[in-house]
């Protein structure tokens, strides 16, 4: 990232501060390529390259708020004291939310790891549906820079990308150049899936619509199956599927089968419907029958509120992904016994802390079990937590690291202004360290 002198149109100097290459975490592309003003009052102006979600993430006005406990204002060690207070009688901890940078992931798991919690991100019931496919078949998947560089043909499950990935289309598909001189503007897409879909992203350069193939959600399982089945050389003695005439889908067989590389594209939270995963199993299965004579390969979109950052962090320190848990002195992992909702729901947990440090919008569940939040300083609650903590937001104030969606790629977030709020991390240490130095209530 450069930093930069910012002047007017009249050559005199300005009172403000840009940064060029900024990295945006508002959505799991992680885009890196964007230009940002400090004003001198210190918000942000998004110059260059934003999108919706990176302008309402950067340009947030700056809330003044203190911790508070029982809704007044208190120093954050008083606050601090309170939270250790919770914790410290707490026989079956509970830490939700997850939203935060790898430095304050880590810390999590350390505090989890002694306190004897169990861990749910915000978003595993999406989640889920991806890590049971791994962990039942294995997939064969891609990364964001190999759809940038190669593919001929996208197929879009469910989605419209942009939704949710609002620069998808303009930095992974329509780029203007690739690594092995790909005319990118001859790149084909098909939407497969879903109703009402913005596709207005995958028109190409060249004027060409993509084809849609439309459909509601919760047939997306026979669908996928009857596209594996034509992938794999079988007739099938029906005119349509859900709505979809058969002739289309032999049609989209054939051209992944022609294709040099194809990817098929889902994003896990929009097939919200029961057994979603059984759809992205044979999402699979088509990808895999297709690389024994092509190339092919799967792109599960995800990365939103860090997600993949937690998931990472907790994999390379436990052995599993989250949902997991330390209750037994151990990390166990069990994604249906550990779903914070179900814990919260069945008054399996007697404390919850709530972790939000990127999207205020994110709020604890409503609850009456003694809860924390430790979170993004411009969180309004309908109901006041016992204590909240106001933090640092990474990438604005102060340096962090996020996985990107793909997985395999993490970028540095960069500090764009100076506060006096605490990172995560910092007031996790804290907390660790008070209690330690009093005896837990085992």
């Amino acid at each position: 990232m450069e930093k930069f002198s910012h002047k007017s149109n009249a050559g005199h100097a300005v009172v403000a501060d840009a940064f060029e290459s900024v990295t945006c975490p508002a959505c799991g592309l992680l885009c890196d390529d964007l230009a940002i003003r400090r004003n001198a009052d210190g918000s942000l102006k998004v110059l260059a390259k934003g999108c919706a979600k990176s302008i309402n993430f950067f340009e947030r006005a700056i809330t003044q708020t203190n911790p508070r406990f029982n809704g007044k204002n208190v120093t954050l060690d008083a606050a601090i004291t309170e939270a250790c207070d919770i914790l410290r009688h707490a026989r079956q901890p509970l830490i939700g939310g997850l939203s935060t940078d790898v430095q304050g992931m880590r810390a999590i798991m350390s505090l989890a790891d002694q306190t004897g919690a169990t861990l749910d991100h915000m978003n595993s019931a999406a989640n889920i549906r991806n890590t049971l496919v791994v962990q039942n078949s294995g997939w064969q998947v891609t990364t964001l820079t190999e759809v940038r560089n190669r593919v001929d043909l996208l197929v879009i499950i469910g989605t419209d990308i942009v939704n949710t990935f609002p620069r998808f289309f303009e930095r992974h598909v329509w780029n203007s150049e690739s690594m092995f001189g790909q005319d990118t503007s001859e790149r084909q897409v098909v939407y497969l899936g879903g109703r009402n879909l913005d596709t207005q992203a995958g028109i190409s350069p060249k004027g060409v619509k993509p084809q849609v193939l439309a459909c509601d959600h919760q047939h997306l399982p026979e669908v996928a199956t009857a596209l594996r089945a034509l992938v794999g050389g079988k007739e099938i003695m029906a005119q349509e599927v859900a709505g979809i005439s058969i002739a289309d889908l032999k049609s989209l067989a054939v051209r992944l089968q022609n294709a040099k590389y194809s990817v098929i594209a889902w994003a896990a939270a929009t097939l919200d419907f029961p057994h979603a995963e059984l759809a992205i199993q044979n999402i699979t299965g088509v990808i895999a029958k297709l690389n024994e004579t092509t190339r092919s390969s799967g792109l599960p979109l995800a990365g939103n509120d860090a997600d993949i950052s937690a998931n990472q962090v907790s994999t390379w320190i436990t052995g599993y992904p989250v949902r997991n848990s330390y209750k037994r002195g151990y990390p166990e992992y069990d994604p249906y016994h550990f779903n914070a909702s179900e814990l919260l729901g069945q008054d399996e947990t007697d404390a919850l802390l709530w972790i939000s440090t990127f999207n205020p919008d994110r709020l604890p569940p409503t609850t009456e079990t003694p809860t924390i939040v430790i979170g993004h300083p411009d969180m309004k609650f309908s109901s006041e937590p016992d204590v909240f903590i106001p933090v640092g937001i990474p990438g604005v104030d102060h340096k962090a690291t996020l996985f990107r969606s793909d997985n395999v790629v993490s970028l540095p977030l960069a500090k764009l202004r100076d506060t006096s709020l605490p990172s995560l991390a910092e007031v996790l240490i804290a907390l660790a360290t008070r209690l330690r130095g009093s005896a837990h209530v085992a």
